[in-house]
């Protein structure tokens, strides 16, 4: 947990400055039951009225100089907690950008948005208790038994004699429930994942009539996760007793103990009423103890799950020295590429060797599963292979910048993603300075000018997230007017002219056609890549036919029975 203090080293002064005001704060409190005694035993008991006002004025400074105190270190721990949550959040995101897809599969998103949210407050939190509490509650309770033992130290035995009961009862508590927080977070990542599941199928799940089947998924891992709270805040709940039965016991032997003292002459009653209240604040600062220990294993077991995705290798890091090509123009070459998702997943793509000239179009077809999406993936080294090399314009793309490599490929998935805003800002995700001119250009050319010009707004028609009020062919063509206005030199379409009818999917292919760029255009559909320069056909992986639209009906069994299936099905 300590590790992730560094992300709190601007903010040094409040927390250094914020344990010396609660510090300050807890000798004030320390001081009033004494200053009672004096006022009730020299003060009241002997009718020195002169000393009585002396006591209360020394009590009400001590207590506002400790009002003041509380008050300056609640607010240098705020301001310390809080910016350590944005400096890990900041911190947290930045590494998550880094990461390849290989890591955010293994992380997934809903347990990265767990730890981006919930973790990361429990960090907050455990540093604002920190500073308020961890000075001032041990210091609290070590100072009451000092006072017991100064007043009278055979009193100050029932003192001790306390501290084992209360730290036995208070190792109990920790040793169950620590178990039980990390136990909530596991549970917390899965109500999250069937919440965001639930909302991103939703209609997917209406149309099928899955509602109660899904609310009573919702039900349960909500309901496992009340249990869990529950059996945490019922061991809470024994604390508050037990602590006062404790307390009760305490206060019992200082009657009794010091009633014998005070009918021999050894104490007065100001010092019994004095020593009661040091009981009370030795066990209040004792069950805030217990408090913050919890709230530090909670924010331990956070701090693992952070420290986690701090401590994840990128597997795609950068060379110390990368280097570009000489001309850059998108010629494509495969190598001998084996690849696969990971050591748990058998291999996706096999021995396949590739060339792609400079400005061509190559078209990939095959069944569900062949690892068509998986080629497109490796070119803007979104993975790495497991063997061979991709190389685009004659150096690997291992040993390109990264930014550089992905600034030349544009890639159109089939599920394609609008960001909540506007038009224009959706196309200027391609290219941040495009005018409107250069806009409009790549509407024209992704066929969506037409339906754009029809919107009351136009270029300045809000889209809600996902881009729930367009179409999918409306979706589809934006987000490749987005790709295009970057004019890149390779551009992917990976089945993204799926929702396109064949009219509209025609004439989108010819635009394209007049575009400097290597074109690869993933579709189940052969129509729609029949005109391509080459055809790649996969099936597990393997290239089983390759070549010109021609030469594969006249040299490939496989491509003609797609061939033929898709003209049966039309």
């Amino acid at each position: 947990m300590f590790r992730l203090l560094k992300y709190a080293k601007d903010y040094r002064k409040e927390m250094i400055l914020g344990p010396i005001f609660k510090f300050s704060e807890a000798i004030f409190e320390l001081m009033l039951p004494l200053l009672m005694a004096i006022l009730i035993d020299q003060g009241i008991q002997q009718q020195n009225w002169t000393k009585v006002w002396q006591m209360i004025a020394w009590m009400l400074f001590f207590t506002i100089a400790g009002v003041v105190s509380a008050v300056t270190c609640q607010y240098y721990a705020s301001v310390a907690s809080q910016g350590l949550g944005t400096e890990l959040r900041q911190a947290l995101m930045k590494k998550i950008n880094q990461l390849s897809h290989k890591e955010l599969n293994y992380f997934g998103s809903n347990t990265l948005i767990t730890r981006m949210t919930n973790d990361v407050n429990q960090m907050q939190l455990a540093l604002a208790m920190l500073i308020r509490l961890v000075v001032r509650a041990p210091f609290l309770s070590i100072g009451a038994l000092i006072m017991a033992f100064y007043i009278d130290w055979q009193i100050g035995l029932i003192f001790v004699a306390i501290l084992p009961l209360f730290s036995l009862l208070l190792f109990f508590l920790i040793k169950i429930s620590v178990p039980l927080y990390r136990f909530v977070q596991q549970q917390l990542d899965r109500l999250n994942q069937i919440v965001a599941q639930n909302l991103s199928g939703v209609r997917i799940i209406r149309a099928f009539s899955r509602q109660e089947k899904e609310v009573e998924n919702f039900n349960d891992a909500s309901d496992e996760l009340t249990k869990t709270y529950l059996r945490v805040a019922q061991l809470s709940t024994i604390l508050s007793p037990v602590t006062t039965l404790i307390l009760n016991l305490g206060i019992v032997g200082i009657f009794v103990l010091g009633g014998f003292k005070v009918e021999i002459g050894d104490l007065q009653q100001g010092e019994i009423l004095a020593l009661v209240n040091y009981m009370n604040q030795m066990l209040l600062a004792l069950i805030v103890v217990s408090n913050l220990v919890i709230i530090f294993t909670r924010a331990e077991a956070s701090a693992k799950r952070l420290n986690e995705v701090f401590d994840t290798n990128v597997s795609l890091a950068e060379k110390s020295e990368p280097r570009l090509p000489t001309t850059i123009r998108g010629e494509i070459a495969l190598n001998d590429v084996d690849f696969r998702y990971s050591e748990a997943y058998g291999r996706t793509l096999r021995h396949l060797t590739l060339y792609i000239p400079a400005g061509s179009t190559l078209g990939v077809t095959g069944p569900t599963g062949a690892g068509k999406s998986s080629l497109t993936q490796l070119l803007p080294r979104f993975y790495d292979v497991e063997r061979g090399s991709v190389v685009i314009d004659g150096v690997d793309v291992r040993d390109w910048p990264l930014d550089a490599l992905r600034e030349q490929i544009r890639f159109v998935p089939q599920k394609s993603v609008l960001i909540r805003g506007t038009i224009r800002e959706n196309i200027q995700w391609g290219k941040a300075e495009a005018s409107d001119a250069e806009i409009w250009e790549a509407l024209k050319i992704a066929q969506g000018a037409e339906f754009v010009e029809k919107l009351p707004a136009q270029l300045d028609t809000l889209i809600v997230e996902n881009g729930k009020n367009f179409s999918g062919g409306q979706i589809q063509r934006l987000a490749i007017a987005r790709a295009i206005v970057a004019k890149p030199k390779i551009l992917v379409l990976d089945d993204s002219l799926s929702a396109l009818d064949y009219q509209t999917d025609f004439l989108l292919r010819q635009a394209l056609k007049q575009l400097s760029m290597t074109l690869i255009l993933i579709s189940q559909r052969v129509s729609s890549i029949q005109d391509a320069d080459q055809i790649l056909v996969l099936e597990k992986g393997r290239m089983v036919a390759h070549g010109s639209h021609e030469d594969l009906i006249k040299t490939s069994s496989y491509y003609q029975a797609i061939l033929d299936a898709q003209k049966e099905a039309e």
